[in-house]
């Protein structure tokens, strides 16, 4: 076979295997229309369900961002009392108290008693020597002053007690009623300042004083607890002599007899 005749023979078969090995669109139609079809056809259907299980990168609507923070403020509503409960807040610390001192004892004890003390039972209950009591009185009623208050320690009936200053007896008198066993009549009252100012004085001296029959009278400031019988005179008869009492010291805010008004410095309320 000549050069010539391969030449010619070989041609078409380059031109038969030709379309096999081409990639063009129209090869491919011709060459491969059915199986392309069916290849086509498989990924149409897959296609969508790809495309819906893979993520899209758009933002969420509205809707949904308005429902995840609802769910997200909710979540945190509920968990925001646990969270008061596990930490519960710090409260402020009490000041130490102070421990108790002489002198407040001593006050304290002063402004609970209704009836004045003496310095030697001050010193009982409080366990400490009369000078220390007498040294914390002092001291008492210097911070009284010096802070303006409106009472003060005094001395009543041979003892303490804690009493209100003069100057605010018009506004007390307003407040308190006077007690029914130290309303006193007239007669009562020259009686008992006869005993007070006389004492031990007996009973045909008071009434030689007042000019009338004095038992009565008598009798009833000794149920009072302002007169007590004190002896009986060194006389015929040896009559009782009448005397004041502690009570009657309490009453008229006085601590001893000779705290009584002298006779020259009274006034005469019917010469003015």
């Amino acid at each position: 076979m000549t050069d010539e005749n391969r030449t010619v023979e070989t041609v078409p078969f380059e031109e038969d295997i030709a379309p096999s090995a081409q990639t063009d669109d129209g090869v491919e139609e011709e060459g491969g229309s059915a199986v392309e079809s069916e290849a086509r056809q498989e990924v149409a259907s897959q296609g969508p369900a790809e495309e819906m299980s893979e993520p899209s990168g758009e933002e969420p609507s509205e809707s949904a961002r308005e429902d995840g923070s609802a769910e997200g403020r909710t979540a945190v509503q509920e968990a925001s009392p646990a969270a008061e409960d596990a930490e519960p807040e710090e409260q402020p610390a009490q000041p130490p108290e102070q421990a108790p001192t002489v002198e407040s004892v001593i006050e304290a004890i002063l402004f609970a008693t209704d009836e004045p003390l003496t310095d030697s039972r001050l010193a009982s209950i409080v366990e400490t020597s009369a000078k220390q009591v007498r040294e914390s009185i002092d001291n008492l009623n210097a911070k009284y002053e010096a802070n303006n208050n409106a009472f003060r320690v005094e001395q009543i009936a041979g003892g303490y007690q804690m009493l209100t200053l003069n100057i605010y007896n018009s506004w007390l008198k307003k407040m308190l009623r006077a007690r029914s066993d130290t309303k006193l009549s007239p007669a009562a009252l020259e009686t008992l300042a006869i005993i007070a100012y006389k004492q031990p004085v007996i009973r045909a001296d008071i009434e030689a004083v007042r000019g009338v029959a004095g038992g009565e009278v008598i009798r009833s400031l000794m149920y009072k607890g302002l007169v007590k019988i004190v002896g009986r005179a060194e006389i015929l008869g040896r009559p009782m002599l009448y005397g004041t009492t502690k009570k009657f010291l309490e009453v008229f805010g006085l601590n001893s007899i000779k705290d009584l008004p002298k006779a020259e410095e009274l006034k005469n309320p019917d010469r003015g």
